[in-house]
């Protein structure tokens, strides 16, 4: 498998070269175009209860696409729903902490399945969703806005919005909380935020989807319903 980010950092898209009979698991609608004639074969990865699970914890669809090559050089193109970068990820029977929405893809060798801390609360847009990635393979996430690495040394603590999480190694500590008292979190702007504690790799990105749609949601034009007078 040969992946090339093309058109970064904005509005990224990977081109997946796959050889004859090699696969690569998607998202729902993730796929851009493909060579012609390669199999698509779409279902509930895991089980059922798993992709139940997937689907209304982890932010995913209940169902996820296989594309297969037919031939040597066959390519898919891939993108993300919202507009930012895409990281591809080698992982070597290791274990990384993915944020709901930043799944793209991966291929065969790569489980799938969701992690859950914190809740949905009048206070805070989300608790903290994770999908749990593990095994060996390739794979690749997506950001809205840019990426920012950075890594923890041991017991280093870094605290993070949970809407700017991509991806942690699963070594990583961490505790979902407000940002400090009622008061706080309803006036701040903050919701529920990660505590994060070394040693390990996170990824950030520059944007929030939920802090987009707080600003957004306001200044759309409200319904006007019209009552004609009858004659």
């Amino acid at each position: 498998m040969n992946i090339e980010i093309l058109y970064r950092p904005s509005y990224s898209v990977a081109s997946v070269e796959l050889e004859k009979n090699e696969t690569i698991q998607t998202e729902s609608g993730a796929m851009v175009g493909m060579s012609p004639n390669m199999q698509i074969d779409t279902e509930a990865k895991g089980g059922f209860l798993k992709s139940i699970s997937r689907s209304m914890f982890g932010g995913e669809s209940f169902f996820m696409n296989t594309y297969t090559g037919e031939k040597d050089g066959d390519r898919i193109l891939l993108a993300p729903p919202l507009p930012g970068d895409i990281a591809v990820v080698e992982m070597q029977n290791d274990s990384l902490m993915v944020q709901s929405g930043s799944y793209l893809a991966s291929s065969e060798g790569i489980q799938v399945d969701t992690k859950w801390s914190g809740a949905k609360t009048f206070f805070g847009s989300e608790g903290l969703i994770m999908l749990r990635l593990s095994g060996t393979g390739t794979l690749i996430v997506s950001s809205y806005g840019a990426i920012h690495p950075m890594e923890l040394d041991a017991g280093e603590k870094y605290v993070v919005d949970t809407g700017h999480l991509v991806t942690f190694e699963e070594q990583i500590e961490y505790n979902v909380k407000k940002v400090a008292g009622w008061k706080s979190t309803l006036f701040s702007g903050e919701g529920l935020v990660a505590e994060l504690t070394g040693p390990g790799k996170i990824n950030l990105q520059s944007r929030s989807q939920d802090s987009f749609l707080s600003w957004l949601i306001p200044r759309l034009p409200k319904q006007t319903t019209y009552v004609s007078s009858g004659n």
